[in-house]
């Protein structure tokens, strides 16, 4: 049955179709769902949304049909936030969150005694945010960016975090088909060159930030110095890191102590 498993993966073009084939088998209720989750997985559906999960800085993070998959290379982007969090007390925001993937890795790490939020515009995406944050305590919220958050949450948050969309609109059709065709347009198309979420963002974290808070954004390698600009003028103290080997790019905002 594995053997068959694996060469009907590879015939679809699955590169790691052995490591695929277990997960399938591990996921799978019986037989008749194995083969339903191996359709699936044939017609070009991502393997996470097929299983109900992606496994993001250690830890398993609930996904389904209609939402954004964490990427690994986003493990760079949570480690960066842990790192900067306070280790009592913290208040993390988790902003654009989709599953809640960033937050709830921020949390993990940091342990306990982190206040965490996690807010998003989508619906479909908060109902798997609510039960990836909730063993952190987590709260969600509804709505466009800062309109979503709590107001007594102004002046306090110690880390932002966002992982907001940067494709610019014109190169949407050159993602994976897995992106295009299966996960929502609102968490790929970041406007004309990308970056619009991210001006959003900047211009208002000021607001938000404690003394001496960080605002974190993933961007992409051509990109940042335009994000970075954004936080600049946003007032924030700016600096960009790298990570050559999950390819990722985060740019770091600090708010005057």
């Amino acid at each position: 049955m594995l053997i068959s498993l694996v060469e009907r993966l590879r015939a679809a073009g699955c590169v790691f179709a052995e490591e695929e084939a277990d997960l399938l088998v591990g996921a799978a209720r019986d037989d008749g769902h194995l083969s339903q989750m191996l359709a699936r997985r044939v017609a070009g559906e991502p393997l996470e949304i097929v299983v109900g999960w992606a496994g993001f800085c250690g830890l398993r993070m609930e996904v389904g049909e209609g939402v954004f998959v964490p990427r690994r290379r986003s493990e760079f982007l949570a480690s960066e936030a842990a790192a900067l969090t306070p280790r009592s007390g913290a208040v993390v925001v988790d902003l654009c969150c989709g599953v809640g993937a960033l937050g709830a890795a921020v949390a993990d790490r940091v342990g306990g005694g982190v206040e965490l939020h996690a807010a998003d515009i989508d619906p479909v995406a908060l109902a798997y945010a609510r039960r990836n944050v909730a063993p952190y305590g987590g709260r969600v919220h509804e709505g466009d960016l800062y309109a979503a958050l709590p107001a007594a949450l102004r002046s306090r948050v110690d880390v932002l975090v966002v992982n907001a969309p940067y494709v610019p609109t014109g190169e949407l059709g050159l993602l994976p088909a897995e992106a295009r065709d299966h996960e929502p347009l609102v968490s790929l198309d970041g406007g004309s060159d990308g970056l619009d979420i991210h001006r959003r963002v900047a211009a208002q974290a000021a607001h938000w930030l404690a003394p001496g808070g960080h605002l974190l954004i993933e961007t992409g390698e051509h990109q940042h110095p335009v994000t970075a600009a954004a936080l600049t003028a946003a007032g924030l103290t700016t600096r960009t890191v790298t990570s050559q080997e999950l390819y990722a790019t985060v740019v770091i905002g600090a708010a005057a102590p």
